[in-house]
């Protein structure tokens, strides 16, 4: 008997594994997508940048000599035997009690910088607590594990124990007694801590530390009212014996430092030079190709980037891919189900993330993407966030975001400390894509932009000491953070003039504010300024809460009729009970979407300021102004768009209330001779000027640096003649005006600053418009248009009506 075949077989086996791969068998891995891309000539026709950045070898500080054994223990089992140097820099400054902001990219180890001084202080003080804040439920239960897992090692017995709106009454007194750590976000520290701070006293009279993390998340109105809970907390923190130190975690922006102290009206010292290695990251702009010259229009930007992750996922590259809003993400990963299944690709291993999702269903997808389970996920900005979600090989932006930070911090969700990740940004029509296109060295070199707070807003002041107020009294003299004494009691003097607050005499010669109504104040002041409760999303066919939308989403996503996508199926909304926060959905098989349609109104409130402008020539010049103005948004209708072709199938009505908010514009009043001086209808001026706004609007958002989702732009008029400008009405009247608003309640800053700016603003727009190589318009400069033929379009019309108005070509 011979006993020779295994031996043989096992030959044969090894010789077949040699053996190169079959011409028929798909490449595999993020190199072999790279290359195929080089090599399609249509592709390289239109990659505006193909950018290797070199991997980066991680600087390392030996672990500090005076941390607690037990805590050196505890890192020795997760196999930690050194810190990078920030994180060591980090533990110096915050265990020395200076507060300190930690500004290094994602995945260099953030939570270490501020884990390691707290743990630290725990184990050496047996009563110490500390405080972790985080802008949204998600983020503080994904610290919540991974952080009890770190104190049991260390020894340390008090727990650290997640405080938000879905913890239980028992785990909330449990918190109060037994916390080592609370994490929470600023809404519960606002609303449902600080004014029953008196329950809190033990917490409060030990508080060592406040951590503060994704600080550059806190930005215009939303951070600006957290400013304001931080003086609060400093000030009961300081009434129950205690002074925290500070320590902020944020991605990389423009003024962490400045930011940070501005937070807390202190100084704060910055570690921004990033210890940890980073692997090989190949950065790559794709502009789709032009497929209507005369109008300016692209391929669909959604469709290209739906095609480039499709060859990613086929080649089994982690993937996250970045949609614009809820709407886009849940159409990309309809068509990415779509396009992979004739590659027989499990649908079940592409999913979506965004806002909305109830909390398991968010949690199941963290699990996927951590265990691997998950090839892709398509995701709105829900996932710039510091969420673990795992390793990732690639991550493609479909859109530019609006700012060089947030797209720097999606690109730094993919690709870890070592091997090669890809970052591909696909650009739209829009003008912002097409000026990054156009100087595609602006994704590299661009400086990144500054986070803006206006914590002293009159309005949000106002609304917080009233909440102080209610919390502690106040004693004639005493400061409201860095708010000067002299401004908090004419405050606390107008809150007595409206009766909210009354004085006494506190038999020592001061007064003393004690609030006087039986009003609860926190509950009215929102700090993400939409003041209504959330809509829930209910299945008719099971009767079961299927999501979650805000207030003014459901404007837009909810309304009758509209198609709701959610998780890759589409459900029809088939009733919307406005008043009990309801939307009753049945699941269809629709071939379109629906796209609401909202029309806004601008009216002037008052005018802070205004000036004549006329930059040289024979113009007319042209009035400018600043002031706070009313803008209301209604949406109007839907439009029926068939999936895939994005043909406009239809439309439809839609009845739903408006939507208010005060806030601060600039102005740009055009007068009623210059439109009848020129030279085709008026319509079709008003058309110009509609270009010349649009134009405008790009300008302000690369100059002031900020998201042009923050900065509104509209176009009104002055109805009456002897009164402000306003854009009331079926369409602008006489006197056409340029609005250009912040658009958040109550204004963060940028108006007045365009005001300033008025003179160069106006400028830099002819300069956008003369130089844009388009004949007639296009989505980069003012958009598509020739009306009547004329050659010259929007464009030529454009620059005559500028130079009408004094704004002269630049020498």
């Amino acid at each position: 008997m011979h006993i020779r075949t295994v031996p043989l077989m096992r030959t044969v086996s090894d010789e077949f594994a040699r053996r190169p791969a079959a011409p028929w068998a798909a490449a595999k891995g993020l190199d072999a997508v790279l290359g195929a891309w080089r090599k399609d000539s249509s592709m390289r026709r239109n990659l505006r940048l193909d950018e290797t950045l070199p991997a980066t070898e991680g600087r390392y500080a030996q672990l500090p000599e005076g941390l607690a054994p037990s805590l050196l223990d505890a890192l020795a089992k997760r196999g930690v035997e050194r810190l990078y140097d920030h994180q060591a820099r980090a533990f110096e400054l915050a265990s020395s009690g200076r507060h300190v902001v930690v500004a290094t990219p994602t995945a260099s180890g953030k939570s270490f910088c501020y884990h390691l001084p707290v743990l630290d202080r725990l184990v050496r003080e047996r009563d110490a607590r500390a405080l972790y804040l985080f802008p949204t439920k998600a983020l503080s239960r994904d610290q919540e594990d991974g952080l009890r897992g770190l104190m049991t090692d260390a020894g340390i017995e008090v727990g650290a124990i997640t405080y938000d709106g879905d913890t239980p009454g028992d785990a909330r007194r449990a918190a109060r007694e037994r916390a080592g750590i609370l994490l929470s976000n600023p809404d519960m520290l606002h609303a449902g801590i600080l004014p029953h701070h008196a329950a809190w006293a033990r917490f409060f009279s030990n508080l060592r530390y406040v951590v503060l993390d994704e600080l550059h998340t806190y930005r215009g109105v939303f951070g600006s009212h957290l400013a304001n809970v931080l003086r609060r907390l400093v000030r009961i923190a300081r009434f129950h014996g205690s002074e925290p130190t500070f320590v902020f975690a944020s991605a990389t922006i423009g003024n962490p430092s400045e930011h940070a102290s501005r937070m807390i009206g202190a100084p704060v010292e910055l570690v921004d030079q990033s210890g940890a290695p980073q692997g090989e990251r190949h950065v790559m702009l794709y502009d789709p190709p032009v497929v209507d010259e005369a109008l300016g229009i692209r391929a669909s930007y959604v469709k290209t980037a739906v095609r480039l992750t499709a060859d990613l996922v086929r080649a089994e590259v982690p993937t996250l891919v970045f949609g614009q809003s809820r709407n886009t993400v849940e159409t990309m990963l309809k068509y990415l189900r779509d396009r992979l299944a004739k590659d027989h690709v499990d649908p079940d291993l592409i999913v979506a993330y965004r806002g909305g999702y109830l909390a398991d269903t968010r949690r199941r997808i963290e699990r996927g993407l951590r265990d691997g389970n998950i090839r892709c996920v398509v995701a709105t900005n829900a996932l710039e966030l510091g969420i673990d979600i795992g390793s990732l090989d690639a991550v493609v932006c479909a859109g530019y975001p609006g700012n060089v930070a947030g797209l720097w911090q999606r690109f730094g969700r993919g690709g870890r400390r070592s091997g090669s990740s890809a970052s591909v940004l696909v650009t739209s029509s829009r003008p912002l894509d097409q000026y990054v296109a156009t100087d595609p060295s602006f994704v590299l070199g661009a400086p990144i932009e500054h986070a803006r707070i206006d914590p002293d807003n009159v309005e949000i002041l106002i609304s917080h000491l009233k909440c102080a107020a209610f919390e502690l009294p106040f004693e004639e003299g005493e400061p409201f953070g860095d708010v000067p004494t002299e401004a908090v009691a004419d405050a606390l003097g107008f809150l007595e003039d409206h009766r909210v607050v009354h004085a006494a005499p506190n038999g020592v010669g001061k007064r003393v504010w004690h609030w006087s109504t039986d009003a609860y104040p926190a509950n009215h002041v929102s700090l993400r300024s939409v003041g209504w409760d959330n809509f829930v999303v209910i299945d008719l066919e099971t009767d079961h809460t299927i999501a979650e939308m805000d207030w003014r989403s459901t404007h837009t996503m909810l309304h009758e009729q509209a198609i709701y996508q959610h998780e890759g199926e589409q459900y029809q909304v088939e009733r919307l009970d406005f008043e009990n926060h309801k939307a009753y959905v049945r699941k269809v098989e629709p071939d379109y979407y629906t796209d609401a349609m909202t029309h806004t109104r601008v009216s002037v409130l008052s005018e802070d300021d205004g000036a004549w402008v006329k930059l040289g020539g024979n113009g007319h010049g042209v009035a400018t102004g600043v002031g706070d103005v009313s803008v209301v948004e209604k949406v109007v209708g839907y439009k029926k768009i068939k999936f895939h072709t994005h043909e406009n199938v239809g439309y439809g009505d839609v009845r739903l209330p408006e939507m208010q908010m005060h806030t601060t514009s600039f102005w740009l009043t055009v007068p009623e001779d210059a439109v009848r001086a020129q030279r085709v209808d008026r319509a079709v001026v008003l058309d110009a000027l509609e270009g010349i706004g649009s134009a405008m609007h790009l300008v302000a958002a690369v100059g002031l640096m900020c998201d042009p989702r923050d900065l509104g732009q509209t176009l009104g008029d002055r109805s009456d003649p002897d009164g402000p400008p306003t854009s009331e009405g079926g369409g602008p009247g006489f006197d056409p005006t340029i609005f250009l608003y912040d658009h958040v309640p109550g204004g963060v800053g940028l108006a007045p600053r365009l005001f300033v700016e008025r003179e160069a603003l106006l400028l830099r727009t002819r300069a956008l418009i003369e130089g844009c190589p388009c004949k007639a318009g296009c989505p980069a400069c003012i958009g598509p248009g020739a009306p009547g033929g004329d050659p010259s379009g929007i464009k030529g019309l454009a620059l005559e009506l500028l130079a009408s108005l004094g704004v002269a070509a630049i020498q």
